[in-house]
């Protein structure tokens, strides 16, 4: 058999900024139709690795640069009405209501700039299309009145420049946010404090919410709930790569974080993917046993590690046959050897090699407690016990285990990283309805990281060295050939107790499709 290597040697990323449409301006035609989507706020403006001066204009001229969807500042309201930029009720040990402008701008920041007032903010911001200013109004130490009275002369001065169009108002304070909407009902607005439903947001005209990431996590499905009542949904501040994964497998719709530059590496709508050249393909548009020229079988009832029920078949056309352009992998309560079913998996061991590249598997899963349906790659190095488990190194493209419906798990596993000693670097989430539908699970996978999508949406990524995870071959051993393997287990030590009613059970494969980045042109010509 031909044995097909791929190998890139590198994959170039270019920020490519995605503007949708909004509104107009008298100042600018159609502003909105060009900010970016990237849905990356840079808190206090991007100040971090710079080392600027938080709420400064350079830090938003920064974010600016850097293409971040928005660039969040506080606004507080001067003894002598002056509205300012600034976070703490104090600035150089006055209090910012007690004091007048004149006295707080002898106080220069740290890199020579006075304390910037809202008027000359909302200019620098207005001078370009990309990046919104995200305002929060910080609450009156004074009392409600006074709170009011900010949200007044923020409104008036917005309204004088005429930078709507670049405006998301925020607030810990709800009664804030509806004076302004009294005073401008196209305001966008997003309430800070976590304790107000989706549904009661929408109700009262909010844009979204903008809560702690502590609040999503006490309810996994908020932000779906968000999306199904209409509005939107900010979380923050997360600086924490991980957890920035975990927001964006969840479509959130805005991060907040003191790492935009991180924040920007991760966000798929921001980076222009190379285009894709299928190389390898399996559409099982034919009849009968799984084409023998691109799949091999592995045998066995040993209990493959995990101390599973089944006995794997070979070309056993009960267990894996091809009709109606789908492969269907099925296991059957039936005794075989020493084990009460049967099954199937395939890999493409000996057929094709994958090392870097792109793979698509187009799937729907099986139903009930026991089955532990799989789409994973293990490397060649395995095969030819050169390495050992999990030394060698294991990609979880998509795992699914029946006793907890509709999970989806993706993983790693390496000597370092590894369930076993429960360090693997791992994540899941809920999807509808694994089931009854198809759904695409894929990596894309390169020298620096692997990313996992479902249906084409980001799920979770890993990067090389990421969080200080061992960037050799203990911590990252993906740098050579694997093969790809599918296979429908029953029972063992995650598949746990089995359900003998949901025999025959079966996983269904579409498609199968790899790919490498098409080659520039002048390389192929």
């Amino acid at each position: 058999m031909q044995k097909v290597i791929f190998r890139i040697l590198s994959i170039i990323f270019i920020l490519n900024f995605i503007q949708p449409s909004m509104a107009q301006t008298e100042s600018s035609p159609n502003p909105e139709d060009n900010f970016a989507r990237n849905g990356v706020i840079a808190h206090r403006g991007a100040w971090k690795r710079e080392n600027l001066p938080q709420n400064s204009i350079a830090s938003l001229q920064n974010a600016i640069r850097l293409g971040v969807a928005g660039s969040e500042f506080d606004v507080q309201l001067t003894a002598d009405k002056v509205l300012v930029v600034n976070h703490d009720p104090d600035y150089e040990g006055m209090p910012v209501e007690k004091s007048d402008y004149a006295s707080l701008a002898k106080h220069l920041l740290k890199n020579g700039e006075p304390l910037p007032t809202l008027e000359s903010y909302l200019k620098t911001g207005m001078s370009q299309q990309k990046t919104r200013l995200i305002l929060e109004l910080k609450p009156s130490q004074a009392g409600k009145e006074r709170s009011l009275l900010l949200a007044q002369k923020v409104v008036e001065k917005v309204n004088e420049l005429n930078a709507g169009a670049w405006i998301i108002f925020i607030s810990f304070d709800y009664d804030i946010l509806k004076k302004i909407l009294q005073l401008d009902h196209t305001a966008k607005t997003m309430y800070l404090g976590g304790d107000v439903t989706p549904q009661q947001l929408k109700a009262d005209g909010m844009f979204g919410a903008d809560y702690h990431f502590k609040t999503y996590e006490k309810d996994d499905q908020w932000i779906n709930k968000a999306h199904e009542a209409g509005i939107q949904a900010n979380v923050w501040t997360v600086d924490d790569s991980l957890f920035m994964d975990y927001f964006l497998a969840r479509n959130i719709d805005y991060i907040t974080t003191n790492e935009p530059e991180l924040m920007l590496s991760k966000v798929p709508d921001n980076i222009h993917r190379p285009e894709w050249q299928l190389v390898w393909n399996d559409e099982f548009n034919y009849d009968g046993l799984p084409d023998s020229a691109k799949w091999t079988y592995e045998v066995g009832g040993h209990g493959w590690g995990n101390n599973e029920r089944q006995y794997y078949l070979e070309k056993s056309i009960e267990n894996s046959v091809v009709k109606n352009g789908v492969l269907s992998i099925i296991a059957l309560k039936k005794q075989y050897k020493n084990q009460n079913y049967t099954s199937a998996k395939l890999t493409t061991y000996n057929k094709l090699s994958i090392h870097y590249g792109k793979v698509e598997v187009m799937a729907k899963l099986p139903r009930g407690k026991g089955n532990w349906p799989a789409i994973w790659m293990l490397p060649e190095s395995y095969q030819k016990k050169t390495e050992p488990w999990p030394l060698c190194g294991e990609i979880d493209v998509m795992e699914h285990v029946g006793n907890n419906p509709n999970s989806i798990h993706t993983s790693l596993h390496s000597e370092l990283y590894n369930h076993i000693k429960g360090t693997q670097v791992t994540h899941f989430a809920k999807l509808a309805d694994v089931f009854d539908s198809f759904h695409k699970y894929g990596i894309e996978w390169t020298k620096e990281y692997i990313k996992f999508f479902i249906d084409d949406k980001l799920f979770f990524e890993s990067r090389k060295g990421q969080d200080g995870r061992v960037s050799l071959n203990e911590g990252w051993p993906f740098d050579k050939p694997y093969y790809l393997i599918l296979n429908l287990a029953i029972g063992g030590g995650w598949g746990g107790e089995i359900d003998d009613t949901i025999f025959p059970n079966e996983m269904q494969i579409d498609y199968v499709r790899i790919y490498l980045p098409a080659l520039p042109n002048s390389l192929n010509d």
